[in-house]
């Protein structure tokens, strides 16, 4: 690969990491402090990037110049923060996911797939009920905040300003194209999670725990609807006008692993979950196109129950529907 070939590479990998609008001659021109005609002579391979350029502009935007120059080291470079229960902030960590949904936004073709190994978090914002759990469940069990050491769990509780920001993320999320592979087991860590608190008497009542288990079923109602329209569209719209497309699909066997892979334009991004609700990003051009394949050939083993396949469809949603039925049965209210 000769010196233009990698800065062509280098300007490709800017412009995947700028929003579909943005200039990347005018991000060069601002990195660099040159004139934007300027910055056009080097992507145009008229000017070769000086080697101090080059370290600014890889260190601006994060790039790995053995990838760039297609050095294959086994290793890929990943960018993520971890969450330190001591600083966290629920509403941080919230504005985050809001930016990367924004930033899907901005492309002109995007697609997000989601393996699904529980429910994806975007739908726990349905319904106030189950983001307030959510929410609750994270700071008081995995994160251990002395001040929810006794609480039991309420649903007024939640924060107005968190749920607005829930309701911020889910309207750009119904607007990006996304396909979902489900197994019968996505939704058991939630149903873990409700008995987990059920034995340890953190619920004030059974009858909170009713009004969860039924927010659940509002919610797989809604699922089960987007499904066999094929479209995503607003829960509170009487009209269900299709916001984006949306493709589900039912594993038998496969148990996913909650990575989520975007197709922005010509570019991927992957996103792996970790540490409970840590996640660590890559742009890298083997990691992502390693899971692309990955998740292609598990969509081949896959059933597909979103606008066809009506039968299956019933099948899926039945039985989880069966089992959320059975919980509230058990219930003493």
């Amino acid at each position: 690969m000769n010196v233009i070939e990698i800065q062509q590479q280098l300007f490709q990998f800017i412009k995947s990491k700028l929003p579909g609008d943005a200039s990347v001659a005018e991000e060069m021109a601002k990195q660099l402090s040159i004139s934007t005609d300027s910055a056009y002579r080097r992507m145009r391979g008229e000017k070769q990037v000086t080697l101090e350029e080059l370290h600014t502009l890889c260190t601006a935007y994060r790039v790995s110049l053995d990838q760039l120059m297609g050095i294959q080291t086994g290793s890929f470079m990943f960018q993520g923060n971890l969450i330190d229960p001591k600083s966290f902030r629920f509403d941080a960590y919230l504005t985050s996911i809001l930016n990367n949904v924004a930033y899907f936004n901005s492309f002109k073709r995007k697609e997000v797939y989601y393996m699904c190994k529980d429910m994806p978090i975007f739908y726990h914002f349905h319904f106030r009920e189950l983001a307030a759990f959510k929410w609750f469940f994270w700071l008081k069990t995995y994160f251990q905040f002395p001040e929810l050491a006794k609480a039991k769990f309420r649903f007024e509780d939640y924060p107005d300003d968190l749920f607005a920001l829930d309701q911020k993320i889910l309207t750009l999320y119904n607007q990006v194209p996304s396909v979902e592979v489900w197994n019968i087991e996505s939704m058991s860590i939630l149903f873990r999670q409700i008995d987990f608190y059920q034995d340890g008497h953190v619920f004030e009542s059974d009858k909170d725990i009713l009004k969860l288990y039924e927010a659940v079923e509002k919610l797989w109602d809604h699922l089960e609807t987007q499904a066999s329209m094929g479209h995503k569209f607003d829960h509170h719209d009487p009209e269900r006008k299709p916001l984006a497309k949306y493709d589900m699909y039912f594993n038998e066997v496969l148990l996913g692993d909650n990575s989520i892979l975007a197709e922005l334009d010509d570019s991927k991004i992957s996103f792996i979950a970790h540490s409970t609700i840590n996640y660590i990003m890559t742009r890298d051009l083997a990691f992502n196109e390693n899971l692309y394949n990955h998740i292609q050939n598990q969509m081949k083993r896959s059933t597909l129950i979103s606008a066809v396949s009506e039968k299956e469809r019933s099948k899926f949603f039945r039985i989880i529907r069966d089992r959320i039925a059975k919980r509230k049965d058990a219930l003493h209210v």
